[in-house]
């Protein structure tokens, strides 16, 4: 009996089971990589001859040759355009420029072109204020510039604000190209830094890149960086751009809305970390329109950025290319901004990112120009057939909803032959999958990502391919409040749904009376139709999305924090646990009082800032063996207020960086339920509640004994409950400490015990006794949240 084979995309972990298949690998040396990818590539050229020669089903009608083409056809687009990362990946080590250390007189001049459409004032502060702090040999030589294409007044006081240059453009003439060409028009500095509105550098950012640019004057001589002579200047070494990552410090819609903000890197981490960085082999580097330095010469060469394209950054970085430029990528993070957080925002985004490559493709013939290595234009065909995975993706899917619900034949095999052909051919190409994503992604969340967006790219891609072409240019829409309008984009889910229902249909259509042996010869489709159906159920929870509850992003950060109270002229030191534009977080390892009425003054401190804070104490809650405070705050003055900006900014993301590689989709899909089931906590204790087992006698000769403190009640247990509310008693503490407390008629949410009220708690603060309190009643502290 013959049954239908299984693509090699699909069947993830079918012969080493769904569960923590990247986990289980140990790292390789580099050359045991090499090997792997060698050996991956013979096998599953030899899987799709097989493939090609004996399994299509020439016997059958036409539909299912045409079915059974398209499949294959997915199959060896998917497996070849991978072979092209193996290759570039293998030559990786060999492609990367050594950074230069170059005399400090010898940096040149730096414009820095902030691209501005539409962004709200608050947006644009934190960039040109993190731009105002970037370290260089000689700040003079560094010039900022608002390139605002709206014209905008406000935008024009910002620029006044920081003292650096406005360059206006009203009208969106060439929408961004029209507003950066402005901006080259009125400027001279040899190197030229852009960023979008909402990328907020680091400190480091032009020390990390503006050196690659001297490589044309230095050359590494036993083991010393030393200018070149004059006949040596190398033609070579010819740096168009470098491009560092792309980052961002709030969490995608995938790490949000599916509940993995500490499971997986942002997804467009693989790119900019990964993709672009092997780029480097064949100079294919994309230039992404932001974190980037361009050399102006270039910029000159090429005529400046092209108006005839909907991402004219990729298409900068192909004419540079074409000119005989390097156009090189870094791996380490320097900037960080937002990414999109609409389904819909998102949705647009992908569209205009694949029309905008298809466009650039076509208008510079990369694929096929001559002034381009064959490598290059290799990556470029590699690039164009991206875009087609998503059309693979459909396949991949329909294809055996067809055979099992509709009785197609697609594929004319046998069970032992697709272990034979099959297996070790997936088998190491799943590993060398592991090995070229240095753990940013796996196959599992490639198919999640390209499932996803798969009904909304086929068509787009298939218009430009015959170039009807988008020429509309749209900003990517970041408002978070946005992110909450649940059922625009749980619309989107209507395709995914679709399929799953079709899924569903032919899963039970085809187990239906099938049992022993036949179940066993069925199981690949069966998988097959199960784990489509997993990332179906991906796209649904990613659709449904989730409610953000927060006003800005946290970051975490451990830097020195000092806090005053000034009713009792107290000093604490804590240290922070993370950051926001309006709130901290602190971990003391005792609690301490600080008045929920009134305001505390915090001075926050790293190694290069400094700020004076106002913050008021919202939450309270025990952490390990110390205390947690959550606070608002406000910079004092405007000089605090970018200080605080850059203790927020100027660092890494805390978001993941690399895949927890023990989570599997069973854990993904019981974390999403259990999260979407659950309420979110209402409890915003502002003050720590510490336990007691404290005996007292009260003024009125009742004995008791504190179960609780949290410096407004006691709660106790062993009272008389018929005493009326608002009566007073009062005792002491062995230090002598007088306690002055009110019955309040009330109890804890346990009922439990009763609450009195402190009457006299100020008094207490301000004597200084409050320190002495807690020893009297804790003498070992144990505390709870």
């Amino acid at each position: 009996m013959r049954r239908p084979a299984v693509p090699v995309q699909l069947l993830c972990a079918a012969a080493m089971g769904v569960r923590r298949e990247e986990a289980t690998a140990a790292m390789l040396s580099e050359k045991k990589q090499h090997r792997l990818f060698i050996v991956t590539m013979v096998l599953m050229t030899i899987y799709l001859l097989w493939r090609m020669i004996f399994t299509l089903p020439w016997d059958r009608s036409i539909w299912n040759i045409i079915f059974g083409m398209l499949l294959l056809s997915a199959e060896t687009i998917t497996v070849l355009t991978t072979f092209e990362l193996f290759l570039q990946k293998m030559q990786k080590k060999n492609s990367q420029l050594e950074f230069p250390d170059v005399p400090h007189e010898f940096f040149p001049h730096v414009d820095v072109f902030i691209a501005t459409h539409n962004e709200p004032v608050d947006l644009l502060y934190k960039t040109v204020n993190a731009c105002t702090f970037m370290d260089y040999p000689d700040k003079t030589k560094v010039h900022i510039y608002l390139c605002d294409d709206g014209g905008r007044r406000e935008v024009e006081e910002l620029a006044e604000q920081f003292g650096i240059g406005y360059l206006g453009f009203p009208g969106n003439k060439d929408a961004k190209s029209g507003n950066l060409n402005n901006a080259l028009s009125k400027t001279t500095s040899p190197l030229i830094a852009t960023f979008d509105a909402d990328m907020i550098p680091q400190h480091t950012f032009l020390m990390k890149t503006v050196p690659y640019f001297l490589l044309v004057d230095y050359e590494r001589i036993d083991g010393e960086w030393r200018l070149r002579q004059e006949r040596k200047r190398s033609t070579r070494v010819k740096i168009g751009l470098v491009q560092t990552p792309q980052s961002f410090y709030n969490p995608d819609l995938f790490q949000f809305n599916l509940y993995a903000e500490q499971d997986i890197p942002n997804e467009q981490d693989f790119f900019s970390r990964e993709v672009n960085i092997l780029r480097n082999a064949s100079n294919a580097v994309s230039y992404t329109g932001s974190n980037t330095v361009l050399a102006r010469r270039a910029m000159e060469e090429i005529g400046g950025f092209p108006l005839n394209t909907i991402t004219e950054d990729f298409e900068t970085s192909i004419r540079m290319q074409q000119a005989g430029f390097i156009t090189y990528a870094t791996d380490e993070v320097q900037a960080a901004g937002l990414t999109t957080t609409t389904v819909p925002s998102m949705v647009k985004q992908r569209v205009r990112w694949a029309r905008g490559i298809i466009q650039s493709l076509q208008n510079t013939r990369a694929i096929f120009s001559r002034k381009l290595p064959m490598a290059t234009r290799i990556t470029y065909l590699s690039s164009f057939l991206y875009w087609w995975s998503f059309f693979n993706r459909l396949v991949f899917i329909m294809a055996p909803i067809l055979f099992a619900l509709f009785d197609f034949q697609l594929v004319n095999t046998g069970f032992v032959e697709i272990l034979i052909f099959w297996l070790p051919s997936y088998f190491c190409y799943s590993m060398s999958m592991r090995y070229l994503s240095s753990n940013i992604r796996n196959q599992r969340w490639s198919q999640v990502i390209d499932t996803i967006f798969m009904p909304y790219l086929i068509w787009p891609v298939v218009l430009e391919t015959l170039h009807l072409r988008e020429k509309k240019f749209k900003v990517t829409n970041k408002s978070k409040t946005a992110g909450r309008q649940w059922v625009k984009s749980l619309a989107y889910a209507l395709p995914h749904l679709l399929l799953l229902g079709l899924s569903v249909a032919a899963l039970l259509r085809y187990v239906n009376g099938k049992y022993g042996i036949a179940l066993l010869y069925s199981s690949i489709i069966i998988f097959w139709l199960i784990h489509n159906m997993i990332s179906l159920c991906y796209s649904l929870f990613f659709m449904v999305g989730r409610r953000s509850y927060r006003e800005s992003e946290r970051i975490r950060a451990n830097e020195e924090v000092i806090i005053h109270e000034r009713k009792s002229a107290a000093t604490y030191a804590a240290r922070s646990v993370d950051v926001s534009e309006h709130g901290i977080a602190f971990y003391v390892p005792q609690p301490i009082y600080l008045p929920t009425e009134a305001e505390v003054a915090l001075i926050v401190r790293t190694a290069r800032y400094e700020t004076n804070l106002e913050a008021s104490i919202v939450y309270v809650k025990k952490d390990g063996d110390g205390w947690r405070y959550s606070a608002k705050v406000r910079p004092v003055q405007e000089a605090d207020k970018r200080q605080w900006m850059q203790i927020i900014y100027d660092r890494k993301h805390s978001l993941p960086e690399q895949m927890n590689l023990w989570g599997t989709a069973y854990d993904d899909m019981t974390r999403n339920l259990q999260k979407r089931m659950s309420q979110p906590s209402a409890d915003k204790r502002k003050t720590p509640r510490i336990l007691l087992d404290c005996p007292i006698e009260l003024t009125n000769g009742e004995r008791c004994t504190l179960r609780s403190f949290n410096y407004l009640f006691f709660s106790v247990t062993g009272l008389n409950e018929s005493t009326e509310a608002g009566t007073p008693v009062a005792f002491r503490t062995r230090s002598m400490i007088e306690v002055r407390l009110r019955y309040t008629g009330k109890k804890t949410t346990n009922g439990q015990e009763l609450l009195l009220a402190i009457d006299n708690m100020d008094e207490i603060v301000e004597r200084g006794q409050l320190n002495q309190l807690l020893n009297d009643l804790t003498p070992s502290l144990s505390a709870i949240g």
